[in-house]
């Protein structure tokens, strides 16, 4: 057996380095790289642990591209005596283990034993016991927060983005950060702050846990967020999904309008308007806010992100034009723009609708933005175009599903242009500033989103950059 550490040799870095392109949370997808380092954080299930606890810990990954950029992935391992076909999706791979022996390793998020060994870290936190099971990893737990006399068994929720969330019985879900970054992770910071302050838009945060990690070449030790313990919203229905049935009523019937069928989303789209405003204005009261005198750097931002774009989506060459047009339009003289913290990344799928009304969830901002610039002061407008994006795809992904024919792709136009004006409606009731100057900005904010999706479909869902390839060309046209 060899002395080397498992999560150092060569054979087990393979093995990630196979395992990472498989999972939707892996944001180097289509790009070459190598894993070159894995930081094994301390057991919270050691070898001599529960009998019924496979050994587990969490292993930090780096990733690097052949370009010379890095990134860091959080993966919960679980060693398991023998291979499990129930957890055949989750396998690393075989592992010869200096102590173990020869194990199996699975991503410990389907291991539902391990999830509640990682749960106890929060409980042990809780009772007035250490909050760390060694330096390395550290739980914190919101004051107030009522834990139960044994860990729940964890369950993965079948979502997976870019992150993981693993659900506690009916009260408690945990999202683990994937990709890991230095320093305060905004939803922890922002979910922190709205508890604090008895913020009702939002499901409140239980706890959260922390890593250290060497730095590079020896650097100074790095500190960041792992993961995220909130209320779990059990009777909580995701805004996508209700969305989809209300375009999928629609098409169903042969000539009705939006209006007309029991499925109507508008007053929810209106609503939904409402809490997304009050969310803006807690956010602006709790953190710094601030102005930008011009639109310059904004739409020199815009056009560098084209510019990248253009090579990675052919069918954005054509629309190029056009789309530079619009982010000039932010370089003329105009009203100074407010700026504050936002969510980052909002669209139906960051929100929950519940018997008390809309919540918002996940402020953890774009994935693939650094932590400087999804902490960064930005317009409100920026979550307003994401939703309004939102609409128009779900109006595209059902469309794609019926198949399109002009009298379907009529209607489902009808079901967006009706759902973003009743958001609008909503969130203009309510928001401060009035909208109404800033009418290119949000334009350019949506053109921008869209390009953006243009590159995440061509990478992850091909058959669906039609729809934000169809946006950018609405967009153009209104130039």
């Amino acid at each position: 057996m060899s002395d080397a550490r498992p999560e150092q040799s060569a054979a087990y870095r393979e093995l990630l380095g196979d395992y990472l392109p498989r999972r939707r949370w892996f944001a180097g997808k289509g790009r070459r790289f190598t894993v070159p380092h894995v930081h094994a954080m301390p057991w919270f299930e050691g070898p001599s642990g529960s009998s019924d606890r496979p050994p587990s810990r969490i292993e930090l990954v780096t990733v690097e591209f052949d370009d010379g950029s890095s990134q860091l992935y959080q993966i919960p391992v679980a060693y398991l005596s023998h291979a499990d076909p129930i957890h055949e999706h989750a396998l690393i791979g075989p592992v010869d283990h200096p102590e173990l022996g020869e194990v199996i390793a699975y991503d410990a998020v389907y291991v539902r034993e391990t999830m509640a060994a990682l749960f106890d870290g929060f409980r042990t936190a809780h009772h007035g016991e250490p909050g760390a099971v060694e330096s390395d990893l550290e739980f914190h737990v919101v004051e107030g927060t009522a834990f139960p006399d044994q860990a729940p068994l964890g369950a993965v929720m079948s979502a997976e983005q870019s992150n993981t969330s693993i659900v506690y019985g009916d009260d408690a879900i945990l999202k683990l950060f994937r990709r890991v970054s230095e320093g305060d992770n905004p939803d922890i910071e922002i979910h922190e702050a709205l508890t604090r302050a008895g913020f009702e838009n939002v499901a409140p945060l239980l706890g959260w846990v922390r890593g250290r990690w060497p730095g590079r070449d020896g650097g100074p030790s790095r500190l960041g967020d792992l993961g995220m313990l909130q209320v779990f919203l059990r009777t909580a229905t995701d805004g996508w999904g209700i969305a989809l049935a209300s375009v999928r009523d629609l098409l169903d019937e042969e000539d009705l309008h939006p209006d007309e069928v029991g499925g109507d989303f508008a007053a929810e789209a209106e609503r939904l308007g409402v809490a997304v405003a009050a969310v803006h204005q807690e956010l602006a009261r709790l953190f710094p806010t601030g102005t930008e005198p011009d639109g310059n750097s904004l739409a020199d931002a815009m056009q560098a992100r084209l510019d990248e774009a253009v090579d990675a989506v052919p069918g954005l060459v054509d629309l190029r034009a056009g789309l530079s047009a619009r982010f000039d339009r932010l370089r003329m003289p105009g009203e100074p723009m407010p700026t504050q913290r936002v969510h980052g990344d909002l669209h139906l799928g960051q929100t929950l609708r519940t018997v008390k009304g809309w919540k918002l969830i996940d402020f953890e901002g774009e994935p693939a933005k650094s932590l400087a610039e999804r902490t960064s002061l930005t317009s409100p407008l920026r979550d307003v175009a994401g939703m309004l994006r939102s609409f128009d795809y779900a109006a595209g992904v059902t469309l794609q599903r019926f198949g399109v024919n002009p009298q379907l792709a009529y209607r489902a136009q009808e079901w967006t242009v009706r759902n973003r004006e009743s958001f609008l409606a909503g969130y203009s009731a309510v928001s401060e500033p009035d909208l109404s100057p800033y009418s290119d900005l949000l334009a350019a904010f949506e053109a921008d989103k869209a390009v953006y999706e243009a590159v995440y479909e061509t990478r992850n869902r091909p058959s669906w950059v039609s729809i934000p390839l169809h946006a950018v060309a609405r967009i153009t046209a209104e130039e």
